[in-house]
């Protein structure tokens, strides 16, 4: 996986909201463009650079085309981000634990 095209595609908010209506399954662009307030064309250029980055799948059904949620490239994100989510976890728990005892130290000096 290329987490570079997998940030990239991700970086348009259209994008996450095709991504966000294929967990319901499979759609075909006139479907997916329903949601939106552009044009087929514009629609199936953001699934273009979903497709390219693995994201989504394309099938054939007669005259249509259904469009798939592929998981594997943000499983493979998710485990990519793994360590920075703890880094920032361990991080803010320090801060709260620092508030806290600012906090309680204000309340016996006071």
């Amino acid at each position: 996986m290329d987490t570079v095209d997998v940030f990239a595609a991700l970086a348009s908010p259209v994008r996450r909201e095709l991504i966000h209506l294929l967990l319901d399954g499979p759609h075909s662009v006139n479907d997916l463009a329903s949601h939106f307030e552009m044009r087929r064309p514009s629609v199936s250029e953001h699934l273009k650079v979903l497709r390219d980055a693995g994201l989504v799948s394309e099938q054939r059904s007669g005259r249509q085309r259904l469009y798939r949620l592929e998981a594997g490239p943000l499983m493979e994100l998710s485990q990519w981000l793994t360590p920075y989510e703890r880094f920032w976890r361990e991080r803010l728990t320090g801060l709260r634990e620092l508030l806290d005892e600012t906090e309680e130290d204000e309340r016996g000096g006071a």
